[in-house]
């Protein structure tokens, strides 16, 4: 008796679309603080969007001050206090917004950026005594997790082992 192995690109086909291709673009984003930050908190969405939750990721700046990067170009079209601290936004076109905060910040709405450029300084404040800043990111109205946008979320996918003497994946 003879047992045959599915071919690797076979079983790719029998996994469900959706577990394959992301929601959104995986990774192709820069950082917006250097070197890669540690990520303080992470992107928990609320079930309903009255709730509470953290509609963003908090990532730990090296220093207080330091500069605070555009992960992608854009134009600014927001710079100003929301409630208590300074926020930044950058449109990215396509419906794609990223905002950030505490960021000290001389831009101003329409002015153009490129990716890496400066936007300002991460302030004091918004992680107790750890430097940090809050980094969100929209698509028109729904929050969408940033480390999407720097990196590849998608779920890993385990593949049975090819037996090297079928023929598959190699010269044999």
């Amino acid at each position: 008796m003879r047992v045959s192995i599915v071919p690797a690109a076979l079983l790719l086909m029998l996994v469900p679309a959706q577990a394959v291709a992301p929601e959104f673009p995986a990774g192709g984003w820069s950082w917006p603080l250097s070197p890669r930050p540690a990520v303080l908190r992470s992107f928990e969405p609320p079930d309903r969007p009255w709730l509470s939750g953290h509609r963003g990721v908090d990532l730990r700046a090296a220093y207080d001050g330091a500069p605070v990067t555009a992960p992608a170009p854009g134009r600014v079209s927001f710079v100003g206090v929301v409630v208590d601290r300074p926020v930044l936004t950058i449109d990215h076109g396509n419906g794609l917004r990223s905002s950030f905060e505490p960021v000290e910040s001389t831009l101003r709405p329409g002015d153009a950026v490129a990716e890496g450029a400066v936007l300002g300084r991460a302030l004091p404040g918004h992680c107790g005594g750890t430097p940090c800043i809050h980094w969100g990111v929209r698509e028109a109205d729904a929050y969408l997790n940033p480390l999407a946008f720097v990196m590849d979320l998608r779920p890993s996918i385990l593949l049975p082992p090819v037996d090297p003497g079928s023929g598959l994946g190699g010269s044999g």
